[in-house]
């Protein structure tokens, strides 16, 4: 796909977003002045486009701070809104890189049942084959036969070995057979999925401590990555997730998903105000090319709807 067409898809996938965000600053300006009451419109649209109260009072204070007192058209706020998103943005726009040695790097993926995460897990394997590195893929949710089911087709679609247990049986083995596997046949990155129960979060951190452990006697450094994806769709409950699975999984990275067609982008830069953690991917679309590394200033511009 070229930079393009992504581009397009891009202002395609938040062109709610954007319309809410601009919606909610239709009769901001007008007003001769960038004055108080004019301010606190602005912070209230941010608010309401789900960019989160801490990031609205961020991106107040810095419009306060360089424009109070001028005249703003509703182009120039627009591209000054974009520009304060953008400087949230940047500092956790960082890419996945496969830099483990000795191989391979492993990459537990973590998420929500209906995040996307299978999806998600595929994508991101297509999205390292292009790079050249050798992908695995391990079942570790096998609490449900459909995740198990699912993984394997998209193994073979995208052509990389992957490593399964029967249904109900220990992810933990699996882990260790897939590490081990890996690791005798030189593979670069092993992704592993995990199970998505949030109901019951002790059984949960239980489970990802004994993958910890089982990694651990094979790899001391792994897993290399704790990668949580995210549901775009979700809005504010995406940050609680955030938090939860911070507490339970030790997460190092995002990947947020299903950007196209919700109005609640906004959320990405609630997360960054937020957690500051590392965004490394989002998904804009169903196909595997629909992943791609986060671009903050290419966000920046489309949540704030500046083509």
């Amino acid at each position: 796909m070229s930079e393009t067409s992504w581009t397009d898809k891009m202002f395609g996938g938040f062109r709610k977003t954007s319309e809410r965000l601009s919606e909610n600053l239709t009769g901001v300006v007008g007003t001769a002045k960038l004055d108080n009451d004019t301010l606190d419109m602005v912070e209230d649209a941010l608010i309401v486009s789900d960019l989160g109260p801490a990031a609205a009072a961020r991106i107040r204070a810095k419009l306060e701070e360089k424009r109070f007192g001028l005249s703003i058209t509703e182009r120039a706020l627009k591209e000054a809104v974009a520009e304060e998103i953008a400087a949230i943005l940047r500092p956790v726009a960082i890419p996945l890189e496969i830099t483990a040695f000795p191989r391979p790097q492993v990459i537990l993926v973590i998420g929500v049942n209906g995040s996307g995460k299978t999806t998600t897990i595929a994508k991101l394997g297509h999205w390292l084959q292009e790079d050249d590195y050798g992908v695995m893929l391990a079942a570790g949710d096998t609490f449900r036969a459909a995740a198990i089911g699912q993984l394997k087709v998209w193994a073979e679609r995208i052509d990389v070995p992957i490593i399964t247990g029967p249904e109900g049986g220990d992810p933990a083995s699996i882990v260790f057979d897939a590490v081990k596997t890996a690791t005798d046949t030189g593979i670069d990155a092993l992704i592993v999925d995990t199970a998505g129960r949030l109901q019951n979060k002790r059984e949960l951190m239980d489970e990802l401590a004994k993958i910890r452990k089982v990694l651990g006697r094979l790899n001391p450094e792994a897993p290399h990555d704790v990668i949580l994806v995210l549901d775009a769709t979700n809005g504010q409950n995406a940050l609680s997730q955030i938090e939860i699975f911070k507490e339970v999984a030790g997460v190092t990275g995002l990947i947020m998903t299903k950007l196209d067609g919700t109005a609640r982008g906004g959320v990405l830069v609630a997360a960054a105000e937020q957690f500051g953690l590392p965004i490394h991917a989002i998904g804009v679309g169903e196909t595997l090319d629909d992943l791609r590394p986060f671009d903050p200033d290419l966000v920046a511009r489309v949540i704030a709807g500046v083509a």
